[in-house]
């Protein structure tokens, strides 16, 4: 697993969301976010900007460049 997809889940799992509802308040797709999570697929610079504004973190913490 790649550090973004440890990242995305461990701040969803902070959060108490689950993948539906993370969905429903960013209006990224529910597939999307499992795809991201279990490593398949990576996101869109579009996708880590409104996680990052969401979970108020930078894009650089999403993507491991810092702690």
């Amino acid at each position: 697993m790649n550090i973004f997809s440890e990242r995305i889940k461990e701040l969803r799992l902070e959060n108490n969301l689950t993948q539906d509802a993370l969905a429903l308040k960013t209006g990224i797709s529910q597939s999307a976010i499992a795809n991201w999570e279990n490593g398949k697929k990576s996101p869109s610079i579009e996708s880590i900007v409104i996680l990052a504004k969401f979970f108020k973190c930078s894009s650089d913490y999403l993507l491991g460049l810092e702690d």
